[in-house]
């Protein structure tokens, strides 16, 4: 039996998922499978090929809906979970009790976790601290920025790599890891040691960059990394940098795309006054009420940066 899972890549959520949910199979489902990862990423055209859906069943964990008929499992929790009206329709007509979405959780890997236990019995408790590291990250639960931009815990700085080391590779090996392995025997192992040190190194930097050329306005950073050589930071930076911040807008070049990224201050007092998956749905993208983003071809700079304009001129007001 080959399961071929499908999962939101360079996250820890997206990771722990894939983990939680191949977990739950060979236990429990298909003893012996074996499994086979792809990592999924955000862009400008996104398109599920035929050719993902290898395995002899196939799953997406914390990603978007596809409508193949291949597909036999699917979890997600993001608000932009369908990428057509006709995708969204296609799995309210699903019949098989095995796809199934649900935005009100902070993180898909308790969402696996709650719908295994209540459906399947299924109840693996050395487990829960992934679990449970899940919902902190995902749901951005942390007492205050330092916490989360410190990386003390082992869940932090695996995080770190998850999100920041090139390649799927590592992750993969990661979400093997995670399905019999504590965070902090994952994160004590040389091979995870090596790519976390210099990925530290780099995360030191951004922290100086974003402080260097970041401005704030009435309560709205924005900053560019597009020639900073950085295509990602910690998003918890910026609100532990300029706490009286209540929403970041940043552009950034990545390999293969040029992204807009919006967030929320976790920390700041008073009601959110703008849905943030909303407001970049209508630009393509997508993600949750408190934080989203917005993914364009690797040449529209000129293109993010003009739509990173208009939404900072929106949540300014």
């Amino acid at each position: 039996m080959r399961v071929r899972i499908l999962y939101h890549d360079h996250c820890f959520d997206g990771a722990a998922s894939a983990a939680y949910f191949s977990r739950f199979i060979g236990d429990h489902v298909h003893p012996g499978a074996e499994f086979l990862y792809t990592g999924m990423a955000h862009k400008a055209s996104q398109i599920f090929e035929d050719s993902l859906f290898d395995g002899d069943e196939n799953a997406i964990v914390d990603f978007k809906y596809s409508s193949n008929d291949k597909l036999t499992w699917w979890f997600d929790h993001h608000q932009s979970a369908f990428l057509t009206q006709e995708d969204a329709e296609h799995h309210s007509r699903d019949v098989s009790g095995r796809k199934m979405f649900d935005p009100g959780y902070r993180s898909c890997t308790r969402y696996i976790a709650t719908m295994t236990r209540e459906r399947w019995g299924y109840q693996p408790n050395d487990l829960d601290d992934l679990v449970q590291w899940a919902d902190v990250i995902d749901g951005a639960l942390y007492r205050d920025a330092a916490e989360a931009t410190g990386l003390a815990a082992p869940a932090m700085k695996l995080t770190l790599v998850i999100e920041a080391a090139k390649g799927s590779g590592i992750v993969q090996k990661i979400i093997g890891w995670m399905r019999h392995h504590t965070l902090d025997e994952i994160i004590a192992m040389p091979e995870v040691r090596e790519i976390y040190e210099p990925l530290h190194e780099r995360h030191l930097r951004s922290i100086e960059v974003i402080g260097r050329t970041a401005h704030c306005d009435n309560g709205v950073l924005f900053f560019d990394l597009v020639n900073e050589g950085l295509d990602g930071y910690n998003k918890f930076i910026p609100y532990h940098l300029f706490p009286q911040s209540v929403y970041t807008v940043s552009v950034l070049l990545a390999s293969f795309r040029t992204k807009v990224s919006v967030g929320s201050n976790p920390w700041a007092t008073g009601d959110l006054k703008h849905n943030l998956a909303s407001i970049c749905e209508r630009y393509g993208g997508g993600g949750h009420p408190r934080v989203g983003a917005i993914s364009f071809e690797r040449g529209e700079v000129d293109r993010a940066r003009q739509v990173a304009s208009e939404i900072l001129a929106e949540l300014k007001t």
